[in-house]
């Protein structure tokens, strides 16, 4: 039974939105997660008043990285989570409070959906996408946890080549907190490859403090990375394939090494800067 299958909506008809979940074996290790794997829009929330190009761009969806979770996950036999909503309904890479959780503008579109949202209103979207999401993630952890196969915690992100009119030079990145376990050897696999060009902690910086990793892995003192993919080399499937094959070939190694998964607290990069200010 997947780990969602417990998890039931109000309604029924709207139960596939909020999560999709791929079996795998908490022998492998490893829990895969996607935040932004979708563009879909429920039918009661219509288009958000946006034209259906707007769902084509990144402010709709990771570009790509749904592909790359899945192939991974059934290259490793690894259990994987990703959302079915897009993160312009709801981010659930976001702490409850983040003022970007349910996004009016972002990169230059109005949503007009989201305009006038109000307090009720999010805490709705909250319980009935962010919710699930959540619970399925913690249910996979336990579950894996209560086998004695503590997890690592590996979530699968894209980027734009291009923000603000800058060309990113990265081809990927891996993002991460204080804890190295998993980031680490991924940073050294990657560079290690010819003509790659890598980012630690880029092209954003991974202690952002309620996002997915913090509330599940960082707090949890369990071995985590954050997979950024440039979007244009996993827009299509080859290359969705070619990163997921990659990332499988670095990852089964770490995830084989039982010491690595055992939890371990980090004081967060984020508690750090509270406790300074």
């Amino acid at each position: 039974m997947s780990s969602s299958a417990a998890i039931k909506l109000a309604d029924p008809a709207l139960e596939p939105w909020p999560v999709e979940t791929i079996a795998g074996a908490v022998e492998s290790g490893l829990l895969i997660l996607c935040d932004h794997a979708s563009n879909a829009v429920p039918p009661d929330l219509g288009d958000l008043g946006l034209p259906p190009s707007e769902f084509e761009r990144h402010i709709a969806y990771d570009i790509g990285a749904a592909a790359v979770t899945r192939s991974l996950a059934r290259r490793l036999g690894a259990p994987a989570i990703l959302t079915r909503f897009s993160r312009l309904i709801i981010d659930p890479n976001r702490g409850r409070d983040d003022p970007t959780l349910v996004m009016r503008l972002s990169d230059g579109a109005v949503v007009p959906g989201n305009a006038d949202v109000d307090e009720v209103d999010i805490q709705a979207r909250i319980a009935r996408f962010y919710d699930p999401f959540d619970a399925a993630i913690t249910a996979g952890i336990e579950r894996a946890m209560a086998s004695g196969h503590p997890p690592i915690i590996v979530t699968v992100h894209s980027f734009t080549p291009v923000w603000r009119g800058w060309s990113r030079p990265w081809h990927v990145g891996i993002l991460w907190d204080a804890d190295e376990r998993c980031a680490v050897p991924l940073l050294d696999g990657l560079r290690a490859e010819t003509g790659l060009v890598v980012g630690d902690n880029e092209p954003y910086d991974g202690a952002l403090a309620g996002d997915t990793v913090h509330r599940h892995a960082t707090a949890r003192g369990l071995a985590n990375a954050l997979i950024e993919i440039r979007q244009d080399l996993i827009a299509a499937d080859e290359g969705a394939q070619e990163w997921a094959e990659r990332f499988a070939r670095l990852l089964a190694p770490i995830a084989a090494q039982e010491a690595l998964r055992a939890p371990k607290l980090h004081a967060s990069r984020t508690q750090e800067r509270l406790r300074r200010h």
